[in-house]
């Protein structure tokens, strides 16, 4: 692209900057399910059919979810070059894909909060490595849970009576995804990807190959290229688990979970935590089921979270901001 299109009354270059740092939110499996109309007088968030993971992500959850962390990152982008953002989720006259609508409120400087989060953007990483035995703050846990509050979802800490349990639903679910065929040909498929790919898990991000005695990290996202472990950094025994909650289940209660977690992992960065998701149990739909019975409170469980602190991890690929925007007259199917 010689120019890259304006919208909202930025300049080309500030367009693209704010494009670049929405897509740099995490994704099931990297595979970046998110497309960008660009006006005049909006942006538009389209989920890309293409994109879609049938096998671990049935029902798009997760690439709403993940959607969600893009809005929450493309707020955050907005709002560090002078626009106040409003946000319509689920715009009607927008087409069957969009899953959200940014409008222009006002105009000034962001917010302290919201520039430090907007810095952590391209600090965020996925860590899939073993984390040291240091215990997290309660004060840094009182920020995740505030942040994820701030969204309008609730952060349930799982306490030790809970662990016990909740490792019992990751390696059931674990189990019954790995003997899907279509969920491992898929799983191959967007994992170990060669270096250069714009896309899926490279094995740098990968981590060590899981081993039995592993209690949270049992995915193995290398693609059959895991690096061995070093002798002596074995998983933590007791890391600190969060499950991001939704009040309610649905597209919307979807888009606002992922802001929520988004806001969670980029307060967790710029507090020096690392993180990583253990996506199987909400995709495994009755591990889902027992984990909502083990939190009680009516919770919709959206994502577990493993936090504590980590070694430092390359960042994994995006496409080009231009790959993403979609020309106005070639609208993209539903994702549904």
């Amino acid at each position: 692209m010689s120019s890259f299109p304006s919208a909202l009354g930025l300049s080309p270059q500030q367009t693209e900057d704010v494009v670049r740092m929405a897509a740099a939110a995490p994704s099931l499996h990297n595979s970046q399910p998110w497309r960008f109309r660009l006006s005049r007088h909006s942006i538009e968030l389209h989920g890309d059919p293409r994109r879609r993971l049938p096998a671990a992500d049935p029902a798009d959850r997760e690439l709403r979810l993940a959607c969600g962390a893009a809005l929450m990152n493309l707020r955050l982008a907005l709002a560090h070059a002078g626009v106040r953002p409003v946000v319509t989720l689920l715009p009607r006259l927008a087409g069957p894909s969009a899953l959200a609508e940014v409008r222009v409120q006002g105009h000034g400087a962001a917010a302290p909060a919201d520039e430090m989060l907007y810095r952590a953007i391209p600090a965020r990483r996925s860590n899939r490595r073993p984390f040291m035995d240091t215990a997290v703050p309660a004060g840094h846990r009182h920020q995740l849970e505030k942040a994820v509050h701030d969204e309008h979802c609730r952060l349930h800490v799982i306490g030790r009576h809970e662990r016990s349990g909740l490792e019992r639903l990751v390696q059931r679910a674990h189990r019954e995804q790995m003997n899907d065929p279509a969920f491992r040909e898929e799983l191959a498929r967007w994992t170990g990807v060669r270096q250069g790919a714009a896309e899926g898990v490279p094995a740098a991000s990968a981590g060590p190959e899981p081993e039995p005695q592993d209690q949270w990290v049992v995915r193995d996202f290398s693609g059959g290229q895991a690096r061995q472990r070093v002798p002596g950094k074995d998983f933590e025994d007791e890391p600190l688990l969060v499950v991001l909650c939704s009040y309610r289940a649905g597209k919307i209660a979807d888009l606002e979970a992922g802001q929520a977690l988004q806001r969670m992992l980029l307060t967790a960065t710029s507090l020096g935590l690392s993180t990583s998701l253990l996506s199987q149990v909400v995709e495994v739909d009755q591990a889902h089921a027992e984990l909502r019975r083990l939190l009680g409170e009516g919770l919709w469980p959206q994502a577990v979270v493993r936090v504590g602190y980590g070694s430092p991890m390359p960042r994994t690929p995006r496409r080009e901001p231009w790959e993403l925007v979609m020309d106005a007259g070639s609208p993209v199917n539903s994702p549904d």
